[in-house]
């Protein structure tokens, strides 16, 4: 029977974790990367992200450690009983961590979406259709619109009320907060702020038919002044 030197499973590790190191460096900077945030919304759902990939990782290592075990002190854990292989691999390890993991997220959630989530500076309308989607604002009284592109106020709490013309959309900033679903006849909204002035990429992240790959739009973020002035130039 085949078995793995010490020196194979090493270097089988090794590969593997320089694969997922390379795989999550390459997305970490990107227009639509939720580990390369813009705001305190996005940092949230990254912060949880690496706290869920640790908790991950913690398991991946001891599920490694028990494999790396059997397959190389096989005279040390021979005696070892099926049942006590599932209460330590299958209990012991991964329900502690999944616990934590769990309160963490309800905490992070909470803050998000509860009634600790900010009061809104400036509230913006997104409606939805196939394929495009239009942004209305609120200026001295007067509505003025832009299409497939939402303009924000850096450092002030905006929120979005969106809602869909046609099938069921998802509204989605990556970089500066969660997703929404944008819902015909219903208005759902979610609060984002942005910290720096840049572009960043939108998406609909719900399949919503065969012009869903192409239903994208950009976020433009100014300083207050340059935003309000920018509406009013929105209205002539």
């Amino acid at each position: 029977m085949f078995r793995p030197t010490r020196e194979a499973l090493i270097r089988f590790q090794h590969l593997l974790v320089a694969g997922l190191a390379t795989a999550l460096l390459s997305s970490c900077r990107s227009d639509l990367s939720t580990l390369d945030p813009a705001g305190p919304s996005a940092s949230m759902v990254a912060d949880l992200w690496w706290v869920m990939f640790g908790g991950a990782a913690v398991i991946f290592v001891l599920v490694m450690a028990l494999f790396a075990m059997v397959m190389l002190r096989t005279d040390k854990v021979r005696h070892i009983s099926a049942k006590h292989w599932i209460g330590i691999g299958g209990i012991g390890m991964p329900v502690p961590v999944l616990i934590a993991l769990l309160i963490f997220a309800f905490f992070q959630g909470e803050t998000l979406f509860g009634a600790n989530a900010p009061k809104p500076d400036v509230t913006i309308t997104a409606t939805s259709r196939m394929w495009s989607w239009e942004f209305t604002y609120t200026i001295d009284g007067d509505q003025v619109h832009s299409r497939d592109v939402l303009h924000m106020p850096v450092g002030q709490t905006v929120q979005i009320d969106t809602t869909s013309i046609d099938v069921i959309h998802s509204f989605w900033v990556p970089r500066l907060g969660g997703k929404i679903d944008s819902i015909p006849g219903q208005v759902n909204s979610i609060v984002l702020k942005a910290d720096v002035e840049g572009t960043f990429g939108g998406i609909c992240s719900e399949y919503c038919g065969i012009g869903h790959d192409q239903m994208s739009f950009r976020v433009n973020t100014h300083s207050p002044n340059d935003f309000e002035e920018l509406l009013r130039n929105l209205r002539q």
